[in-house]
């Protein structure tokens, strides 16, 4: 009788007749992968009349070579690989300056148990760069580390590895800005953005860097581009490999060839096959059209029994608060602009007669004083946090921002004019509600923009479980009654709070004190509000 013909890589558990545990292995017939089923601990060959296969003893070792190998796992095999018990990884990592949540420390593990070459594809919010983190906080001895990030993260990095790791690698990151090589970089950390990788990766490499790290690793899709080829030149020199990205893989497949293959060349070899079989290549006459998806859930299942990880905020909510907040420094482009504001409002304050008489200073006089300041310092960040917006939309996932100025909004409107919604007070009653409606059931709105004020109270928006604050406002009661917009009944996620904060301005500032004082009105019943001039008087107090 003729042998069934094979169509794909598989292995699976199975039984001995002694009933000790096995993989059977089972591929369409190809000379090189023979060779590598070969090197795995006592294997063998079996032949019969309906199927010929494989078989292995079920050890972790096995299960991995056959990941790499690019063998699809079944239901079994995924839960003896992704819960085996490791005791390599203990509960508390020695020096982090944090509690990892249980689903990051099982991505610690993950990374860990892939031998520091892994994609880490959670959904926005659930703290991929902690994870990456703790990893590094793990392995001390694999040093220097190169993190590649879009500009507009550089800052965040830096914030992260100074809250998170140990003294010794606090005070120990470089970051790269502009193009001019700079050949005296002793760091164990280098942190650097996309842009400038090509200029720099001669020099990295004689660094002999052991730890490469692709934040929104989607950046290297496109071959012809040099931060591409710079970052594929790169990761051929270093033996750990770790890619990060919110974006769903399975929907745009052509995007995600370059990190599979850096992080993991075994799984998908060949470039032309990939495209044919999980991007739908067509050629249209003038060339490839690359942009579809095909075979999707085979490629999915492929990728997270081999290299990647990937939860939704929906998988781990047991683990999750209500709401999570995270603080995202953005640089400015007008820094000498605004420390000349800043200069004269410093003169300002040094010229009334002490505290009490500061506190009686012309209200209005400080307010002008101040509103230069929190203009220039969003202007200053805009373009940035335009980029961070363009990058989170890209995940798939809806997200509000709430602003107060007409001008930051008007901007924002104009970037994202087909995908975005607003409210703000030249918008009409009967309008509001439209905008509403729009983002809560149109897919293709995938962006809110609000006026804290006009915004901030009487909607829902549920459709999102992500709000950014670009700017603030003077009371946390308004801040708080912002991000329940999100938070309300029919939410079925943990809401994640993001500040957009311009990094060593009067943001910085403002946020701490609303900060301090939305603790003590959450702590009050009766709901006791904090007055204008109160966080005026505390802000004036600080320069």
């Amino acid at each position: 009788m003729k042998s069934k013909q094979i169509l794909v890589r598989a292995a699976r558990l199975v039984k001995y007749q002694s009933g000790l545990p096995a993989i059977k292995i089972t591929f369409p017939y190809n000379a090189a992968i023979v060779e590598k089923v070969k090197t795995l601990e006592g294997r063998k060959y079996h032949v019969t009349d309906s199927l010929n296969f494989w078989t292995c003893p079920l050890t972790r070792k096995s299960v991995h070579k056959l990941i790499e190998f690019g063998f699809l796992l079944d239901e079994g095999l995924k839960a003896y690989w992704f819960n085996y018990p490791t005791e390599s990884i203990p509960i508390n990592i020695t020096g982090l300056k944090g509690e990892l949540r249980p689903f990051q420390q099982q991505g610690v593990q993950f990374i860990q148990n892939h031998n520091g070459r892994a994609i880490l594809a959670d959904e926005m919010g659930l703290g991929k760069t902690i994870q990456v983190l703790a990893w590094l906080q793990l392995n001390l001895s694999i040093r220097p580390v190169i993190i590649v990030v879009p500009a507009s993260l550089k800052l965040n990095w830096f914030k992260e590895i100074k809250l998170w790791m140990s003294e010794s690698e606090r005070n120990n990151i470089t970051i790269i800005s502009g193009t001019k090589v700079n050949t005296e970089i002793h760091s164990n950390i280098i942190i650097i953005n996309y842009d400038i990788l090509s200029e720099w990766y001669a020099y990295l490499i004689t660094l002999r860097p052991q730890v490469l790290v692709l934040d929104e690793v989607h950046a290297i899709k496109n071959n012809a581009a040099k931060r591409t080829k710079a970052a594929k030149k790169l990761s051929k020199a270093i033996p750990n490999v770790i890619a990060l990205s919110g974006t769903p893989i399975v929907n745009r497949p052509i995007e995600f060839y370059n990190a599979i293959n850096l992080v993991n060349p075994h799984i998908l070899p060949n470039y032309w096959e990939f495209v044919h079989k999980y991007c739908g290549a067509k050629h249209n006459g003038f060339g490839w059209d690359l942009s579809g998806a095909t075979n999707t859930q085979e490629l999915h299942q492929l990728l997270i029994t081999s290299v990647m990880l990937r939860r939704k905020k929906a998988d781990v909510l047991k683990d999750l608060p209500d709401k999570v907040y995270s603080y995202i420094p953005m640089s400015i482009n007008n820094r000498t602009d605004y420390h000349k504001a800043e200069h004269n409002f410093v003169e300002f304050i040094r010229n009334q007669k002490g505290v009490i008489a500061a506190e009686k200073a012309s209200s209005a006089q400080a307010l002008v004083e101040i509103e230069t300041l929190k203009q220039l310092a969003v202007q200053g960040k805009l373009i940035q946090a335009v980029d961070w917006i363009r990058e989170f939309i890209e995940s798939g996932e809806k997200l509000i921002v709430m602003a107060v100025h007409k001008f930051v909004i008007d901007f924002l409107m104009k970037e994202f004019d087909k995908i975005a919604v607003k409210i703000d007070g030249s918008v009409s009653q009967a309008n509001r509600q439209i905008a509403v409606d729009s983002f809560q059931e149109n897919p293709n709105i995938k962006l809110f923009i609000g006026n804290i004020k006009a915004a901030g109270v009487g909607i829902t928006l549920t459709a999102a479980s992500n709000i950014a604050f670009l700017e603030l406002p003077w009371t946390p009661g308004e801040l708080i009654q912002a991000e329940d917009r999100p938070h309300r009944i029919g939410q079925k996620n943990s809401v994640t709070v993001y500040y957009l904060l311009a990094a060593g301005t009067i943001e910085e500032k403002i946020v701490r004190i609303l900060d301090r004082k939305k603790i003590i009105l959450d702590a009050v019943l009766d709901g006791i509000e904090t007055e204008q001039n109160s966080l005026l008087f505390e802000l004036m107090k600080t320069y």
